[in-house]
């Protein structure tokens, strides 16, 4: 029997509840994890909403939030390979385990061994942001020089997504409210506040050729201001809003393999795809953890620290 945060019925903050939970049986393809560390995001909060189908693996109420984590195999459902009892992993709960608990059990092919010299922290914030970065940006292709603007480059998916382009020689210009301004910054990005400049015209004045490529992380409004400013509409890349297409952009392909799990682990290492962690919490605060990704007040990565 563990601990677990999760929520008893669709719907806002107040269905969250803490509750008691026996380790889960992993299934076929499963392995059950001791939770060292489990990634917030933004996810987490729209599948509680019930804005999200077909994430919940089945499972009855009341379910455990997250759905990327790091810790130690425990125990192998059948049909799983490459992955051994003991082993330190990292990877994605998609059938519905939840990862703010101190057990849970991931889907093994979305699930990769930790290498030696990355910390479980770090690790942690890869299946989603670090790997939705390498993404978007082979997505794009772009060459040494290239231009690319990160539409909301504050979070943690935007910061990944700017840190990994900067590596690959890109210039990086970011949009992002005034406390999102620090963090990227640090890294080498032109930062555009949206709070404080008219972005199209600050753009445009930056880039007055227009932009050799576009992530947006924003969607609405935002996405329909900065995709005019791309030079080619097809290397407009969305990561959130599906109506990218009706501006003649693309929404991410999203990988979510081990292969591509081991990929970013390798950039993580090699420091190319280094997470900005603004906030550590134990899981007793996992409330405060969500509340700060869902009202959109942090910068950087939010995790939570579980053993």
């Amino acid at each position: 029997m563990g601990q677990a945060w999760g929520f008893g019925r669709y719907g806002g903050p107040e269905v969250q509840e803490f509750f008691d939970r026996p380790d889960p049986v992993p299934g076929r393809g499963e392995v059950l994890i001791q939770v060292d560390v489990a990634g917030v995001n933004p996810l987490d909060h729209l599948l509680r909403s019930g804005l999200v189908d077909g994430l919940d693996g089945g499972r009855p109420f009341p379910r455990v939030l997250g759905m990327e984590a790091a810790g130690t195999v425990l125990a192998r459902g059948e049909d799983v390979n490459g992955l051994e009892v003991g082993d330190a992993v990292f990877g994605f709960a998609l059938t519905g385990g939840g990862t703010y608990a101190e057990t849970t059990v991931l889907s093994a092919p979305n699930t990769a061994r930790i290498p030696e010299g990355l910390s479980a922290t770090v690790a942690a914030t890869l299946p989603v942001a670090g790997t939705t970065a390498v993404d978007v940006l082979d997505q794009l292709s772009l060459p040494a020089g290239a231009t690319v603007l990160v539409n909301g480059v504050g979070g943690g998916v935007g910061l990944a997504v700017a840190r990994l382009a900067i590596g690959r020689e890109l210039r990086v210009i970011g949009t992002g409210s005034t406390a999102k301004r620090q963090h990227a910054e640090a890294i080498g990005v032109r930062f555009i506040d949206y709070t404080a400049e008219d972005v199209a015209a600050a753009a445009r004045e930056l880039v007055p050729d227009g932009f050799d490529g576009i992530v947006d992380l924003a969607g609405g409004t935002s996405l329909r201001t900065v995709a005019p400013l791309a030079q080619d509409p097809r290397n407009v890349i969305a990561v959130g809003d599906v109506s990218v297409s009706d501006l003649g952009g693309r929404f991410v392909e999203r990988r979510v393999d081990r292969e591509n799990l081991e990929r970013s682990a390798r950039l993580a290492l090699d420091g190319l795809l280094a997470p900005v962690i603004t906030a550590v919490h134990p899981l007793s605060d996992a409330p405060a953890a969500l509340a700060t990704v869902e009202n959109g007040h942090t910068s950087g990565k939010v995790v939570i620290k579980v053993a």
